[in-house]
């Protein structure tokens, strides 16, 4: 049995690595065993081609043990990675301003589905309006997938960034991380692109962030595409899936 568990890892290994962006540094086998978790449903799996979990998970530096937070979880994919990452003791808390759970509900049920579950034990759901947003303790990792953009939009009561960032500053540990994945906006256009196209300019990102205090450490290419010119929605057809998007990574001093 453990022959085939090994033997369908290196399967998976190989295959992820013919699709997507290779790591900057050999992948963490909890990464790999992340990623080939039985528990993980099809639509999940699904999506691996397209969002190359084996790259971005190998860039977040998330570790055994780690306190992680998934911010604006959507349905709790990364979630479900995250807390086989941090492993038994770890934690992951899926937090989701209350604005966000009410325009769209349907994520945080599928994240309750399994947040406490025998498969992922370590998992907590919090939800808390955007202007308030406490964790309960100090974290190793902060991370926001695809979703850093709408806080910015009517929706979400448009909160003051400045005070929402420090928030985040202030929830980690001196020397964690923050991790910003997103689609990317055409550069110059700052937050203008937002709520129309669900994009944001790098640049404002990183503006933001480091006015809070962090510091800026690198980004990942994994999910870069030059195809796309950031004209369109991201829900356009052509593009659905398969945006331009950053992932930038910060940490507090």
């Amino acid at each position: 049995m453990k022959r085939v568990c090994l033997l369908a890892l290196s399967s998976l290994l190989a295959v992820t690595a013919a699709t997507a962006a290779p790591p900057t540094h050999p992948l963490p086998s909890f990464v790999g065993l992340a990623i080939a978790d039985k528990n993980r449903p099809a639509d999940d799996r699904a999506l691996d081609d397209q969002r190359h979990p084996a790259a971005v998970l190998g860039f977040t530096g998330i570790k055994p043990g780690d306190v992680v937070v998934d911010l604006m979880p959507g349905k709790g994919y990364y979630t479900r990675l995250f807390s086989r990452m941090v492993g038994p003791k770890g934690k992951v808390y899926a937090l989701q301003p209350s604005e966000m759970d009410r325009k769209a509900p349907k994520g945080l049920e599928s994240v309750r589905s399994f947040a406490g579950t025998e498969a992922y034990p370590n998992v907590t759901v919090l939800v808390e309006p955007d202007s308030a947003l406490k964790l309960p303790e100090p974290v190793d990792v902060i991370w926001t997938s695809q979703n850093y953009h709408d806080l910015h939009d009517p929706f979400m009561g448009k909160p003051d960034m400045a005070t929402l960032d420090k928030q985040l500053f202030d929830a980690l540990k001196p020397g964690g991380t923050l991790i910003v994945l997103d689609h990317a906006a055409a550069a110059g256009t700052g937050i203008s692109k937002t709520d129309d196209l669900h994009r944001i300019d790098p640049a404002a990102v990183k503006s933001e962030l480091t006015a809070a205090g962090f510091q800026f450490d690198g980004e990942s290419d994994a999910l870069l595409n030059p195809a796309d010119d950031h004209t369109k929605p991201i829900f356009d057809a052509s593009l659905k899936g398969h945006t331009d998007r950053f992932i930038y990574k910060f940490h507090k001093p």
